[in-house]
């Protein structure tokens, strides 16, 4: 089976499963963008989160690995409330953690060039820590990032640890995040739109576009340079530099197997 061929298998088995996650279903702000990916032939998306606030309760061991062994008091892909936090605290055993955590999008790409084209789109929009990755066998991963997540503890052993006004003060700056982090998705798709419009009235496929190592360059060029179509007004790029500039972009290999 040649490259292209497999692409497609590997395509229509990812988009045949069911979703696994804890909703079951895409979340509507990215809705949107996860139909637009799919409806290439050069793009799948393999998961996504549009952001969230949750509540995690560790128990009296705490969460030793990530989210498992926590109980999920409250999860919330909207604007949160201090008193829907205060109300779900009351059902924390052990160590309760309040956390925003950004917009997340994993894509598996035809090709290099292909990846390469979304991560220009999604470092300029401000998803700055995405990155891609190459395995052996051909499969090309986008994944879409940023570092502004929010993680705070609030309980040690079912005692609240800190006050109320305290608990207000986390979730402003939580709810500004979201709001943010929901202008950046919207950004991520017009500019998407835009890019591959140009793609293809240029004619010009994705292995016969003259690329020469984005992955590496991009960081520098990034503050002097605007994307096709001007998605970056000066406005937009203060915005963008507000974040620090040391995020990491990886081109890495996966094991002979993957």
């Amino acid at each position: 089976m040649d490259r292209s061929g497999e692409f497609q298998k590997w395509k229509a088995q990812s988009l045949s499963k069911a979703d696994l996650s804890r909703k079951g279903s895409v979340d509507e702000d990215v809705v949107e963008l996860v139909r637009l990916l799919n409806g290439r032939e050069q793009f799948f998306t393999t998961s996504s989160c549009s952001g969230r606030i949750l509540l995690l309760d560790g128990g009296l061991n705490g969460c030793e690995i990530q989210k498992q062994n926590c109980s999920w008091l409250l999860v919330t892909h909207r604007i949160c409330a201090k008193d829907d936090v205060l109300s779900a605290l009351k059902k924390a055993r052990g160590d309760a953690v309040l956390k925003f955590e950004p917009f997340v999008l994993h894509v598996q790409c035809r090709q290099l060039q292909d990846a390469q084209i979304l991560h220009s789109v999604a470092v300029d929009s401000g998803f700055r820590n995405s990155g891609i990755t190459v395995g052996k066998r051909g499969k090309t991963m986008l994944a879409v990032r940023s570092t502004h997540g929010l993680e705070v503890p609030l309980s040690n052993k079912g005692r609240l640890m800190v006050t109320e006004e305290y608990i207000e003060f986390l979730l402003k700056i939580a709810n500004q995040k979201m709001e943010e982090n929901k202008k950046r998705i919207d950004r991520f798709y017009s500019c998407l739109q835009l890019a591959l419009e140009r793609q293809e009235t240029s004619g010009l496929r994705p292995e016969t576009n003259k690329m020469t190592h984005p992955v590496y360059t991009h960081r520098r060029k990034r503050k002097t340079e605007k994307m096709h179509g001007q998605c970056n007004s000066p406005e937009k790029q203060k915005d963008l530099e507000s974040e620090e500039d040391n995020a990491e972009i990886s081109l890495s290999f996966f094991p002979e197997n993957y």
